[in-house]
């Protein structure tokens, strides 16, 4: 891996696996009801703070994203089919996770399938891909970057779930109690 890898416009970079992200999450999309969408990207209740950092960790995301789609994909010996594993097991799981969440009735928090395990599948299984991309690449800047995308967008999830709290109260709670932010940790 390389800290920057050499950046040009190409036909095998790192816009593929963001390419089957925005695309696996556009045709799902297509295929849910408005409402359900609408709740997917719902941003009421949220402090200002909290939408303010979220803002940032999408601009620092967006730099992650630039960086990727201009670097080429390498054969490294173990990190190339690492990294497609990684994105195809993210994809897997983000069409799971939205399928879980748009099978859940409205006024119920979404506790069914992969939300069991994860209380926020849907930001762990795009950060999957974008994981495996940065090892596809091999830039250590794009990892650098997604990392800090992330832990700056852990305060939209904890706004999320103050939210949650408020919307659900003791079912959340609950829910809170028995199933960890991100899998196998918190």
């Amino acid at each position: 891996m390389s800290l920057i890898p050499d950046p040009h416009i190409g036909w095998l970079n790192g816009w593929i696996p963001i390419a089957l992200l925005g695309l696996t999450d556009g045709i799902v999309f297509l295929l849910f009801p408005r409402d359900v969408v609408q709740r997917l990207f719902d941003r009421s209740g949220w402090p200002k703070k909290k939408v303010i950092l979220t803002v940032i960790s999408k601009v620092v995301a967006l730099g992650c994203l630039i960086l990727l789609i201009f670097s080429p994909i390498k054969s490294y010996r173990f990190l190339f089919p690492l990294g497609l594993s990684i994105v195809v097991l993210g994809l897997v799981g983000m069409v799971v996770a939205l399928i879980n969440f748009k099978n859940t009735p409205p006024g119920e928090p979404v506790s069914r399938g992969i939300y069991k395990i994860s209380r926020h599948p849907q930001i762990v299984m795009s950060s999957l891909v974008l994981l495996g991309a940065c090892m596809m690449v091999g830039s250590w800047a794009a990892l650098i970057l997604l990392i800090s995308a992330r832990v700056l967008g852990h305060f939209s999830i904890l706004a999320e779930e103050q939210v949650c709290l408020k919307t659900y109260g003791q079912d959340y709670r609950k829910y809170m109690d028995q199933v960890p932010r991100y899998f196998l940790f918190f």
